[in-house]
């Protein structure tokens, strides 16, 4: 998708308005406009070695080690020579430069392969091939049916009727259902090519910008001006759809174009381990600079009192004029020498680490949705072992928590309630899915559970035949009947499909619509009716009309919308109904489902004949269009009588309680901001068990001032901290008590929650009060933002990040929820009926919200795991390595010479030691995921920042120089009194340095395999295959061949062989290693002997017991009775009511009969509840006194895959 491509534009120069002649390229390359090739490369063949040289040197790290590299070829200064820092220098800059060459290769692929497309462009009176990029502003292209849009283009005409077209916008917004487009009137015949020659209109219209559902433009010609919006645009990445061909006219190309406007770039996300390092990497800076310092100021002192002594044997260069410029000499080598504390190959060590990590993400087959066939997707290296530190979860509601796909449940009819019975009732009796056979256009899909409805359909009850018909006629979803029978809706959101397929199986099926007519097939007989008018819904009239003129000649109007604005509208005579009506609702609210009111009218022909006329006039005037026409809706819509309701649930995902439990197990605190309102907020909540009715309270904070808002933050603030004074103690001891049980039993009860709508949301997010409502929230174990605007998800994420240091996880997946993924620190996008807006700004991508669980539980607490114990050893073992040449230096005269021979030195990190940290790193764990599942307490001390802080450096960079004063002190003592096997003497500082260098690869060794935890066979590869490695490289480098070919690089000829012949030699390696590694040993047996973490308590049960699946909490769905409410008001946008009754719909559809296929068997919710309560039994007995009431749980089965 073009939409996952960096966008590399460059700023263009501001336009305030643009002017655009079709077919006039001299005339349009004037203005310069861009043209429609794409580059969303970097480099190309000339400016990649410099740019990218410069962009790696940016890093701080690589530029250190350039410095440092410079500083060896100054041979006054070096004692070490040139490759010991060049060469692993270059590695790291030619694998990144790999790397970021791979990258762009496949830009330059992607972006040639869309600039290469073909477009049929008319140049001198005919139509032409053209690539995409050769396509200009002005030009007019045509599209054929399937064709992805070249350009921003202003539709002309086209095959269907009235200039209509249809497209998918799937590369925009996510959306798969087809969407209207429709050329003006005086355009809409110029489908002929010679007609399209003779078009010479010129368009003046808004500058680029990234505004997908907006445009603003007039089109002049013949001496005429016709405004234009955005439907009569085609937007560049749009899909042409059932239509055989279109023309139009360019407007905007390329890097100009709506889509490629709003390829932004995405933050850099930076761990807070990355940022530690930071810190880290300043301090072990200074205390190189204090090391250079010490033996600078030893040199200095050495070269005063001794060595000028030796200067006939030793003579000063003649630039070395004293010892204190002697001091400031040695103080430069030894930086260079000491510079291994900090080793290049850490960084890219570590990127490894991180790629590795992703594709354990990436292949976990536990994590991949079948139904989709969607696998998780790491879309970033760089934030994996963030994971395992998350501390506040924002989640969206709609398709993140629930499905978004919506069924028609209930419905209250007359004042008689309809649909499946209560959840305890349904529990205890199976009722059979009603049989819609008698209907040959049913929906097979479609499952009722209630046969009483149908049966009052049959009868021919009025009201209930009404009720369908309204379903039937009041929407602007349009229907598509590809085949006799096989109906296609497309509709603009689940709810409005929903109620069409409700009443379409209950007999009342819509068939086709034109300009001008509706037909529905009633109850098998074909019933046309006249469309009068559509009175559109908007999110301020919370509603939907149509006027129809049925077949008797009567003219009616429909309505359906929230419930508070249709009770408001209705006549004197629906008040008795309304409040029985109302306590349906309530009722429906209680079982979290969607609600709708539905109202119809009789309308007098006269009155219509004179509204119609004022509509007539409202609907040209130019000014303040909008308002006149909502006071005619306004006018005609009241006096309404009422028919019923409709409740639709929003399924939860699979899941979601048990996952949402875990996860306030391990500590994380979980916010819901939806923009649902808040009563179908609360439901969900209650239906998540995020809200339960056993918490001490649940603060709703619903003021409209900023007074009001203060006031209730700060009333509900006092309040807990009024009462956490009274039940801390109980507190404690209960954790006490269950904190070896089972990890469900840790924190069942949760204490308050905090509801707050998004009016109130805005002041609470003023300065005066915002740290008032941060407060408060993190008091709260539930927050439920509701009806919040993207920006406010955004904010409150914000919010928490600025004054919270806690890690933040954001996850929607919808377009709507794309601000807040990208400002928190990780982002976590689900595939799901929304489209791919969030996953394509995620990090993280998956297809349903319990894989949240095992993405936290699982794998970002190995990634933290892993990398923090790849980092303490690594930090071990270069203190270890470098300080040996500190201590060396006090016995050298503070002359800077190394211990090590320079090839020791520059292998160490990148091939002796290498690998088996990589191992460990990788490879790893401390339990297995089953039991990180199932002990979701094991998560806490990745948010405490306990495996790698300030504190661990300390201890693990105090082992290193601790081994690596035993590493040079031991041999040194040993060597003083040792001699060989003939009786000579260790003299020689070769063999010193082969003794010192065996026993640090043999000790590091020997450590990583005690801190290792998980063995694998690439661990035992490559542990054992380093140490063959590290004895075969000493024995080459100082053998007689390889100094026959290079003297004067191998100057250590025949020291591995006599070194390493003498027994005494591996007996003080022996003793070096024990005594390096014992204390260590001890320390960490008597740590879980004595002091045993949850960790080690977990390791020890995971080999004495069977692996099992996490164990559920006791979770109790509860009913929660609430205020009536609906949701319609946030599932809809702006309908195609303006459209359809312009008198240019869709193209007309034969109406006939078909007959009905065999059914299809199609497992339903219910039947996935009784499945579900086969698996759990709740618990019904609560009593204290009941010695089991504490251990009786519901019992669930081990789930496939643990999730």
């Amino acid at each position: 998708m073009e939409t996952t491509q960096a966008c590399a534009c460059d700023k263009l120069v501001q336009e305030k308005e643009r002017h655009v002649k079709v077919n006039a390229r001299d005339y349009n390359d004037k203005f310069s406009y861009a043209d429609n090739r794409i580059k969303t490369s970097k480099y190309n063949m000339f400016t990649f070695l410099p740019i990218n040289l410069f962009e790696q040197l940016q890093r701080v790290a690589n530029a250190y080690f350039l410095v440092l590299s410079i500083l060896q070829i100054i041979p006054e200064i070096s004692s070490l020579s040139w490759f010991t820092t060049i060469v692993p220098l270059v590695m790291v800059l030619v694998i990144t430069a790999v790397k970021d060459a791979t990258d762009d290769y496949f830009r330059h692929k992607s972006d040639q392969q869309v600039n290469n497309r073909q477009s049929q462009v008319l140049i001198r009176g005919s139509l032409q091939n053209e690539k995409w990029m050769n396509v200009h502003v002005g030009d007019i292209i045509k599209l054929e049916n399937n064709q992805f849009v070249a350009a921003d283009i202003l539709l002309l005409c086209s095959s269907e009727p009235y200039g209509l077209c249809y497209i998918e916008t799937a590369e925009l917004d996510g959306e798969t259902n087809l969407k209207v487009r429709q050329a003006l009137t005086v355009t809409s015949d110029l489908g002929d090519i010679t007609k399209l020659i003779d078009f010479d209109g010129e368009v003046i219209c808004e500058p680029p910008n990234n505004k997908l559902d907006k445009f603003t433009g007039t089109l002049f010609w013949r001496d005429n001006k016709y405004p234009l919006d955005n439907e009569k645009m085609l937007l560049r990445g749009c899909v042409l759809r059932n239509t055989e061909w279109c023309f139009g006219m360019v407007i905007f190309a390329g890097l100009q174009t709506k889509l490629m406007q709003n390829c932004g770039r995405t933050k850099f996300k930076r761990t807070s381990i990355d940022k530690l390092m930071n810190t880290l990497v300043l301090w072990i800076f200074a205390f190189l600079v204090c090391m250079g310092v010490i033996l600078a100021i030893g040199n200095t002192i050495w070269e005063s009192l001794i060595g000028r002594n030796f200067q006939v044997f030793l003579p000063w260069d003649k630039f070395q004029s004293s010892a204190v410029f002697s001091g400031f000499l040695t103080f430069w080598s030894y930086i260079i020498i000491l510079n291994t504390v900090v080793p290049i190959s850490l960084y890219v060590s570590v990127e490894v680490l991180r790629l590795g990590h992703s594709y354990f993400i990436n292949w976990d087959r536990k994590m991949y949705y079948t139904q989709t066939d969607t696998p998780a997707e790491a879309r970033t290296t760089t934030l994996n072992e963030e994971l395992g530190q998350v501390e506040f979860i924002f989640s969206d509601k709609t398709g993140t928590l629930t499905q978004n796909i919506m069924v028609f449940s209930k419905c209250s009819i007359n004042g008689r309630t309809y649909g499946r019975e209560r959840y305890e009732t349904l529990l205890q009796k199976k009722t059979a899915c009603v049989d819609f056979s008698f209907n040959p256009l049913c929906d097979r899909k479609f499952k009722f559970y209630d046969g009483s409805l149908v049966e009052a359909v049959k009868l021919e009850d009025s009201a209930v035949q009404e009720f369908f018909r309204l379903l039937a006629l009041c929407h602007t979803v349009m229907p598509e009947e590809k085949t006799e029978g096989n109906l296609v809706y497309q509709a603009q959101s689940p709810d409005e499909g929903a109620l069409v397929t409700a009443a379409r199986n209950f007999g009342f099926v819509f068939r086709a619509r034109t300009p001008e007519t509706i037909t529905l097939c009633e109850m098998g007989q074909a019933v046309t009716y006249q469309l009068l008018a559509i009175l559109d819904f908007n999110n301020v009239r919370k509603r939907v009309s149509v006027i129809v003129r049925n077949p008797q000649g009567q003219i009616k109007l429909y309505s359906k919308g929230a419930d508070t604005i249709i009770f408001d509208r209705l006549d004197s005579s629906s008040e008795d109904l309304m409040y029985t009506t109302s306590e349906h609702l309530n009722e429906f609210a209680g079982d979290g489902l969607r609600t709708l009111a539905l109202a119809y009218k009789d309308l007098d022909e006269d009155y219509f004949d004179v509204w119609m006329k004022k509509l007539l006039f409202a609907s040209t005037v130019t000014e303040n269009r909008e308002e006149q026409l909502a006071v005619l809706y306004e006018e005609i819509e009241w006096g309404l009588k009422l028919l019923g309701a409709t409740a639709v649930e929003d399924k939860l995902q699979e899941g979601v309680p048990e996952t949402i439990a875990c996860l306030n197990l391990s500590d994380i605190k979980i916010w819901v901001l939806t923009g649902d309102k808040l009563e179908t907020a609360m439901n969900i909540g209650y239906s998540c068990n995020m809200l339960r009715d056993d918490m001490n309270e649940v603060f709703v904070i619903s003021g409209n001032t900023l007074l009001e808002v203060q006031q209730q933050l700060r009333s509900a603030k006092e309040h807990i901290l009024g009462l956490s004074r009274v039940g801390s103690a109980g507190d404690v001891q209960k954790t006490d008590v269950f904190a070896d049980d089972s990890v469900f039993e840790e924190t069942i009860i949760a204490e308050y929650a905090l509801v707050i709508n998004g009016h109130s949301l805005a002041h609470a997010l003023e300065p005066q009060l915002e740290h008032v409502l941060l407060d408060l929230a993190c008091l709260c174990k539930t927050v439920i933002c509701c009806r919040v605007t993207p920006m406010q998800k955004a904010q409150v994420v914000e919010l928490v990040k600025r004054h919270k240091r806690s890690v933040t996880l954001a996850i929607g997946d919808g377009a709507n929820d794309v601000s807040m993924i990208k400002t928190a620190h990780i982002g976590v996008g689900i595939s799901g009926q929304e489209g791919m807006q969030a996953v394509l700004a995620s990090d993280y991508s998956f297809a349903q919200f319990r894989y949240l669980q095992r993405l936290l539980l699982v794998h970002g607490r190995w990634s933290y795991f892993r990398m923090c114990n790849f980092l303490c050893y690594f930090f071990y073992k270069n203190f270890a390595f470098t300080l040996v040449h500190f201590w060396y230096g006090f016995f050298c005269g503070f002359s800077a010479q190394t211990v090590y021979d320079q090839w020791f030195i520059t292998l160490f990190n990148i091939v002796y030691t290498s690998l088996p940290v990589l191992a460990m790193g990788l490879f790893d764990q401390d339990v297995n995921d089953q039991n990180s599942l199932r002990y979701p307490s094991l998560y806490k001390p990745g948010q405490q920042n306990l495996l790698f802080n300030k504190r661990q450096f300390f201890l693990c960079t105090l082992q290193g120089v601790a081994t690596s004063f035993l590493l040079f002190f031991i041999p040194y003592g040993a060597f003083s009194v040792m001699v060989r096997e003939d009786g000579s003497h260790f003299s020689d500082q070769q063999a010193f340095a082969v003794t010192i260098a065996t026993s640090l690869v043999i000790v590091v060794s020997v450590q990583i395999g005690l801190d290792t935890h998980y063995w694998t066979a690439v661990n035992h590869f490559f542990i054992w295959g380093s140490l063959t490695v590290y004895f075969a490289i000493l024995f080459a480098m100082q053998s007689n061949g390889i100094f026959g070919i290079f003297p004067s690089n191998f100057p250590f000829i025949g020291t591995a062989r006599n070194c390493l012949s003498e027994r005494s030699v591996w007996l003080v390696i022996l003793l070096t290693t024990v005594v390096c590694v014992v204390p260590c040993l001890a320390v960490s047996f008597l740590k879980v002997d004595l002091f045993p973490t949850l960790t080690d308590k977990v390791r020890h049960l995971q080999q004495s017991r069977k692996k099992q699946g996490p164990q559920e909490q006791n979770l109790r769905r509860v009913r929660r009775t609430s205020s009536r409410r609906s949701a319609y008001a946030f599932s809809h946008q702006q309908g195609y009511g303006e459209l359809i009754t312009s008198g240019k719909n869709m193209r007309m559809s034969t109406v006939s009969s078909a007959r009905s296929p065999g059914r299809t068997t199609q497992t339903t919710w219910i039947e996935n509840m009784l499945k579900r309560n086969n698996e759990v039994s709740c618990i019904s007995d609560e009593s204290t006194g009941a010695p089991e009431s504490s251990t009786r749980a519901m019992q669930i089965p081990k789930q496939q895959d643990t999730d």
